[in-house]
């Protein structure tokens, strides 16, 4: 008998039809002898409006509150109504979905009347999306007369430090209490049904465990069940080889070494967040990543290692946009220890992430992608605090014109000329490379062109490679 986790994230839980749909899903593996957990997401859209809400209310604007709660109870109210036929059970879950959005409100109030908005209280606030999406689904599968119980990532067990926003699990605890108060229930076949994202700390104050937070979850759960794969259910067929948008002919991979697909989360392709991954590649639980629309698509199959009878040295190719990059030159950087520590410090502090890094060998200048909306706050901070301290630092210059491209596959470790291939591709496009940066692992090169040329560049490439062909 299969034991897997499902995890539904917000647009396969968007609307009552949708949950309906989840609720079809689950039943159907159900009666097929599979033991099943899932793990939900809040309602599309739900947690940034609830973020966005709460930093009003520490502007003291009890009114909106008021507005917020009435319309969120009303979405909910509605996606009750169209997911579950049984009157009866819709009954008792909008009793739930009333009980927890006036808590809400009393939460949002407080933040109001204090005028401030702590990691602890966003937390808390953030986790009522799940809290409210979880008895629905819950009610939905009731109602296909299966035996089912709800509860949040507090209660099934997930423990983790105070880091408020970004908690981490304390593992080898949440995987005791997750077999003591989840595992008796997938024994005698009932379905627990488990908000993403939430958990707490050792005091039992809820937190949050940060991006890609419901994969998390899901990936927690397996690891501490033993389950044979956890499934990530989402809109898409699976892990595409570049963006269908960009061109039509790209096709899903059937599957992915855990490495591969960290790379390829990072580079925005729609799968598993890297820390996500981290509980399954310890216990070597594979991951599926599934559409919700097409469930007859086996999806992409993520495991330890990549495919075997896969001989193509690139799998996929990446464009970011709304990047930039930041030259730092000075001939005062040359032989003094530290001084790239500095540049990176004064980012760190200022709360932007580096994305990429190219230094010369001469050590005179440093080049670093960072995301586009962070660079005036970048060049200012970097300008102000370098350019004072004695000329290590004599010009900060920026491009803001830039897209990153991204080449990745476990097979161009130890494949000669790969670079040189990509590099002659691009090349004969009559486009200019301004920055390359490859990991030892490699597994991935990164280069910047102008955000015009990322296009062309990604269809050569992918035709170069025949990324379109099985």
């Amino acid at each position: 008998m299969n034991k897997i986790v499902m995890k539904f994230g917000g647009t396969s839980v968007g609307t009552g039809e949708n949950i309906r749909h989840v609720a079809d899903l689950v039943t159907q593996y159900a009666k097929n002898d599979c033991r099943i957990a899932v793990v939900v997401s809040a309602l599309a859209g739900v947690t940034n409006s609830l973020m966005e809400v709460a930093c009003q209310a520490k502007k003291s604007d009890e009114k909106h509150i008021e507005t917020f709660t009435k319309e969120l109870l009303q979405k909910h109210k509605e996606a009750i109504s169209s997911a579950i036929t049984s009157k009866l059970i819709q009954k008792e879950v909008a009793q739930i979905t009333e009980k927890t959005i006036t808590e809400l409100e009393k939460v949002l109030t407080g933040i109001c009347y204090v005028g401030e908005l702590t990691p602890k209280s966003k937390d808390y606030v953030a986790s009522f999306g799940e809290r409210l999406s979880a008895p629905i689904v819950w009610g939905a599968i009731k109602d296909h007369k299966l035996e089912t119980q709800c509860l949040t990532g507090k209660e099934a067990g997930i423990v983790t430090d105070s880091n408020f926003g970004e908690a981490n699990p304390l593992m080898n605890f949440s995987t005791h209490l997750i077999h003591e108060r989840v595992a008796p229930l997938l024994e005698k076949g009932t379905i627990p049904v488990v908000t993403g994202f939430i958990a707490a700390n050792q005091d039992g104050i809820v937190t949050t465990v940060g991006r890609g937070g419901s994969d998390y979850t899901a990936t927690i759960l397996g690891v501490a069940l033993q389950v044979d794969e956890v499934w990530i259910w989402t809109d898409v067929d699976g892990i595409m080889t570049t963006d269908p948008k960009i061109v039509s002919a790209a096709r899903m991979l059937p599957q992915l070494s855990y490495q591969e697909a960290a790379e390829m989360a990072i580079f925005g392709a729609k799968a598993m967040h890297p820390r996500a991954l981290g509980p399954v590649i310890k216990e070597n639980i594979p991951v599926r990543i599934r559409s919700i629309f097409h469930p007859e698509n086996p999806g992409t199959l993520i495991t330890k290692e990549p495919a075997a009878n896969e001989t193509n040295p690139v799998k996929a190719v990446a464009m970011i946009k709304d990047v930039a990059m930041l030259n730092v030159n000075g001939a005062g950087m040359v032989g003094a220890p530290g001084s790239y520590a500095k540049v990176f410090d004064i980012l760190g502090r200022n709360n932007i992430n580096v994305m990429m890094i190219s230094t010369a060998a001469s050590e005179a200048n440093i080049s670093i992608i960072i995301k586009r909306g962070l660079l005036g706050r970048a060049i200012s901070n970097l300008e102000i605090a370098l350019l004072e301290r004695g000329g290590v630092v004599s010009e900060v210059s920026a491009e803001d014109d830039v897209a990153v491209i991204a080449v990745m596959g476990a097979n161009m470790k130890g494949t000669l000329g790969v670079a040189s291939r990509i590099f002659s591709t691009v090349a004969k496009k009559g486009i200019n490379i301004r920055m390359i940066a490859q990991g030892s692992s490699e597994l991935n090169i990164s280069f910047v062109v102008k955000e015009k040329d990322g296009v062309a560049v990604v269809r050569a490439i992918h035709e170069e490679f025949n990324l379109d062909k099985n």
